[in-house]
């Protein structure tokens, strides 16, 4: 194997300098990207075009964005690493940074072998299509999953797979009841199709980056095997999962099938997934990518900035957790009393939050918290813009990443205080 350039202490200070960060006041107008509305029915996100309506002329602005973590740069290290990667015809099998990427995936998932997708959404799909080779086969997933809501259907669309769902709790587990009377015990019954798939989502991005027991794994897995079916996992943050529980991910993936891992979220890669199972899985996937487009040749540019993400990034992902904690405490602190929270469900990186007063909606607040808002420089020393999104469930998303630093956090908490006390003196004075 190819010894990497950096250590990895010095990757993690090169590729922070790619991203928003301390000392990095960006321009307003090309840095703001908030979503202002509100969709109420079957929305989570407003694509809609950003409006800005704060006063002009602001000379000193921070931005700190809390979107997603899927907005992190690479820095120079990891621009480096692609540059120099050594590359060949991954379709062939011959692009030998695109290999090592998987060898290393699959030892550390505790899988047999891994392969590199374009996207978790492709990943997921994959992992159906190569799971559910029937036309008559069913996947049971949760009915807040990201592959049920987030995906446009691929399953039924692409691979022409059905799916039934189960409640998903607020920790995002399932009732295991409800699960089992979702299987099917019907088959070769006519009427009915077969189930094949039971699909988990750790963390749980819309219940916000909950992390599922490993107690919840061990009894899916176990009435998997009692009928038959196999467990995917999507796992894009399955990562912070495994720092949050300070385990190995091979720990919490050996009570599954095959899982998906997003590069470019919290471990900072600029593309890709990692899908991973046995191999004979992993054989089936490859000919579901090619067939979905997503066969890509010299990819070992891709792949040198997934490989530095799982060997040097795994780590810092702690300081996301904190960071999104320190925020939650901030709003229950908060004076005036504006937001709900429960501190113990912040347990990863992802935060959602309620505002208690009803004149002031998710998206408004996320409006105010993106635009400067008059006599706020004067008042914090500069302009903030926090951008978030108003999400599921009347409720305000928040997410921390490798662009996102304490010192950011603190300027998000100080926004958020200036916000609330301007609301709270627009009703007073009313």
């Amino acid at each position: 194997m190819q010894s990497t350039t950096f250590s990895c202490r010095f990757l993690f200070q090169f590729l922070s300098r790619g991203v928003v960060g301390p000392g990095k006041p960006l321009r307003a107008q090309n840095a703001l990207h908030p979503v202002l509305g509100w969709i109420p029915v079957r929305g989570y996100y407003n694509s809609a075009k950003p409006r800005y309506a704060g006063p002009g002329g602001a000379t000193h602005v921070r931005v700190v964005d809390l979107r997603s973590d899927t907005v992190t740069k690479p820095g120079p290290a990891m621009r480096q690493a692609m540059a120099e990667a050594e590359v060949g015809d991954d379709v062939m099998g011959e692009d030998p940074t695109v290999n090592e990427l998987q060898e290393v995936a699959a030892d550390m998932f505790g899988m047999e072998a891994a392969l590199f997708v374009p996207s978790g959404t492709m990943s997921n799909l994959i992992a159906v299509m190569a799971h559910c080779r029937e036309r008559d086969d069913e996947i049971i997933v949760g009915d807040l999953s990201h592959l049920h809501i987030y995906e446009q259907g691929g399953s039924a669309q692409l691979a022409g797979v059905h799916s039934v769902t189960v409640t998903t709790l607020p920790d995002g587990t399932f009732n295991l009841e409800q699960l089992e009377s979702k299987i099917r015990h019907n088959y070769p019954d006519p009427h009915y199709p077969r189930s094949r798939l039971i699909c988990v989502e750790n963390t749980h991005n819309i219940q916000g980056g909950r992390v599922l027991p490993l107690a919840f794994l061990q009894e899916v897995r176990a009435l998997a095997d009692r009928y038959g079916l196999s467990v995917h996992m999507d796992g894009a943050r399955v990562m912070n999962a495994a720092v949050a529980q300070g385990v190995t991910p091979s720990t919490i993936l050996q009570h599954t099938d095959t899982v998906s891992v997003c590069l470019s979220k919290g471990l900072g890669a600029p593309v890709g997934t990692m899908l991973a199972g046995s191999q004979d899985f992993i054989s089936r996937a490859l000919r579901c990518r090619k067939a979905l487009g997503g066969g890509m040749r010299q990819a070992g540019i891709l792949a040198a900035a997934g490989k530095l993400s799982l060997q040097c990034m795994v780590g810092r992902l702690e300081e996301d957790h904190r960071n999104a904690k320190a925020f939650a405490q901030a709003l229950l602190d908060c004076d005036p009393n504006l937001f709900a929270v429960d501190i113990a469900t912040v347990e990863t990186n992802i935060l959602r939050f309620h505002l208690q007063d009803p004149s002031l909606s998710p998206s408004e607040f996320c409006a105010r918290m993106a635009q400067v808002g008059e006599g706020e420089e004067a008042a914090l020393g500069q302009g903030i813009q926090v951008l978030m999104y108003p999400h599921f469930g009347n409720s305000v998303r928040a997410v921390w990443h490798l662009g996102i630093s304490p010192e950011d956090t603190h300027l998000a908490i100080q926004k958020m205080q200036f916000v609330a006390s301007q609301h709270a003196e627009k009703i007073r004075t009313k």
